[in-house]
This record gives structure tokens, C-alpha cells and sequence, in this order.
């Protein structure tokens, strides 16, 4: 079988490291283990009483994962799952609480550049992009089977893409003819559905189009406000938790989640006395976002658009 290259970058390592805060003898989660970068940095600080629950919906990942790091193998646990799924993950290994979580919400390099994957506008392929290769759902089944009011708002929500309308319209009277099968096709009825002027410079015309349908297939955004109220339910006090993410649509969702469960009292400012019994979870642990610096962004372009939030648990 031929060796899987994973190379992908691990985006904001250091900053990631140092918001964990980790303890030798924890409990840590890499709910999006992928190529194994931050697991490996993760795993390095446990001595033999700690240990590494990683975690990806993609079975490429955690091969490659397990190879980078096999000299740690006896304190990691790799499973193939998604992170939504956190609670079943550590109910099923019997694990009451932990004390860090990460999660790197972007598409991989990896997969981005894995041709076959689907995921790229730049390399022909059928079109998949799942994560998860045993889902039933692809892009071609989001493409060829979604109605146009169905694909104008994925677009026009997932992609926030101006021009959504005009491309779920051509996509619908494209697969009339025939079915749309490969990324490079979608890619030009895309770039066709655009004024010339929107088409040059900037973002490739398909990008915008292509997240959308990505995020649709994967079910990317409906996943993280879950997940984030799970971890947080997990973590021990003092334990953290730690998301990059890598567009405006993600980075909300964080954000506004953290809000709500570092709030206290939810009653109305005309109650006397409250009586939601609602008390903070969490604290933030960095008040705006954490970008990459211009070391990172010189090795790494694709780490432009990334964001680092972390919260500690109270």
C-alpha cells in the first residue's frame, strides 16, 4: 500500500501549545488531529501519566497521524470520528472529564491538494469533498441534486458569494443537459456566471462557491457550537479550550458561543433577583483573536485567514 503524504502545516503551533497551558500528567483532545502537527507537539509535553485523545472523521489523517507519532504511541488513542461527537467519543473510553481541547476547523493542505479528494478548483476530479469518505453526501449530490433555492442559499450564506444567484441558476440548467461531475467543470460554469470584472484579480472566482459547498457536505458549521458546549462540559476547571478558525462564518460562531457561556445571568435588567441560575462556564483567555505572525505567514500563505480563540474553564 503506498505511504499516505500528509503535509500539512500545523497553523499556529506555538500559539495553540501555549494556550493549552499543558499539564504533563493530562487529559488532552486533538478533535482535528489531521497530518498529526499539533498532536506531536501536544503528546511531546505528556509524560507517561498523561495522555492524547486524537480524534478526525479522516481515515488518511489518522494513518498519517499514527505514523508521525508512533514514538508516543503509548499514551495516545487515535479514533475515527468527528469532533461533534465528543461526548460518545470519551463516553465509550471512559473518560469523566479532560483538561484541553483543541480544534483547527480549516480543510486540511492535504485534502486541498489530494486531487482526487475533490476539494480543489485548480485539480480535476470528480467531485466528493467529504471528510469522511464513508459519508453518503458529496458535492455531487449537493451540486446535481439541491434545488436552485436550496444552492442560492448555501452559496449565498456558506460562500458569501454576491453572485450566487446567477451561479445556482446556471448550475441548475448545466445539469439539465447532464450531470455536473468534475470540480474543474463546476469550476468554469462558476467563473462563466460572473461579470468579467469580478473574475480578474483577487480570489480565484470558484473559491467563495466551492466553501460553501464544502461546508454544505461536511455539515461543518452546525457541528461547532455542539462541540464547543460538549467540550466545555468535559473540561476540568482550569482545563482550556482552543479553536482555530479560518473565515468569517466560523470565527463567528466561536465567538458568539464563548460569549453565552462565559455570561452569567441571562433575567431581564427588570428582575429583582435572578432566576435563571445561570452561571459563567468559561473565561476568555485572549479578548481578540490570534492571528499568525510574519514569520508564520512567510512559511505559511494558507495561515493568513486563521483566528485563535481560547477559554479556560471556571
Amino acid at each position: 500500500m503506498e505511504e499516505i503524504k500528509f503535509s500539512h502545516v500545523s497553523v499556529l503551533l506555538r500559539e495553540c501549545i501555549e494556550g493549552l497551558d499543558i499539564k504533563p500528567d493530562g487529559i488532552y483532545v486533538d478533535g482535528t488531529t489531521g497530518g498529526g502537527g499539533h498532536s506531536l507537539e501536544i503528546v511531546k509535553r505528556l509524560d507517561k501519566g498523561g495522555r492524547l485523545i486524537a480524534i478526525d472523521r479522516d481515515t488518511d489523517a489518522l494513518t498519517a497521524a499514527a505514523k508521525r507519532l508512533e514514538e508516543y504511541s503509548d499514551r495516545v488513542t487515535f479514533v475515527h470520528s468527528n469532533y461533534s461527537e465528543l461526548e460518545t467519543v470519551l463516553n465509550d473510553l471512559g473518560i469523566e472529564k479532560i483538561d484541553g481541547i483543541l480544534m483547527d476547523l480549516g480543510v486540511s493542505s492535504y485534502q486541498l491538494d489530494t486531487a482526487e479528494r475533490g476539494f480543489s478548483y485548480m485539480q480535476d476530479a470528480k467531485l466528493d469533498m467529504r471528510m469522511n469518505r464513508e459519508d453518503a453526501k458529496s458535492a455531487y449530490e449537493v451540486v446535481n441534486e439541491y434545488s436552485e433555492e436550496e444552492l442560492k442559499r448555501i452559496i449565498f450564506e456558506y460562500g458569501e458569494e454576491k453572485f450566487a444567484k446567477n451561479i445556482a441558476s446556471n448550475i441548475v440548467k448545466k445539469r439539465a443537459e447532464a450531470p455536473i461531475e468534475t470540480t474543474l467543470e463546476l469550476a468554469e460554469l462558476i467563473k462563466s456566471s460572473m461579470p468579467k470584472a469580478a473574475r480578474e484579480g483577487g480570489h480565484h472566482p470558484a473559491k467563495r462557491t466551492f466553501q460553501a459547498i464544502r461546508i454544505e457536505v461536511n455539515e461543518e458549521l452546525s457541528a461547532i457550537p455542539r462541540a464547543i458546549e460538549s467540550a466545555v462540559e468535559r473540561l476540568s476547571a482550569g482545563g482550556r479550550i482552543a479553536i482555530i478558525t479560518f473565515h468569517s462564518l466560523e470565527d463567528r460562531l466561536v465567538k458568539q458561543k464563548y460569549a453565552a457561556l462565559a455570561t452569567g445571568c441571562t433575567c431581564p435588567r427588570e428582575f429583582p433577583v435572578c432566576v435563571c441560575n445561570n452561571k459563567p462556564k468559561i473565561k476568555t483567555v485572549n479578548k481578540k483573536p490570534i492571528t499568525a505572525g510574519d514569520d508564520e505567514l512567510e512559511v505559511n500563505p494558507r495561515s493568513r485567514s486563521a483566528k485563535l480563540r481560547v477559554a479556560e474553564k471556571i
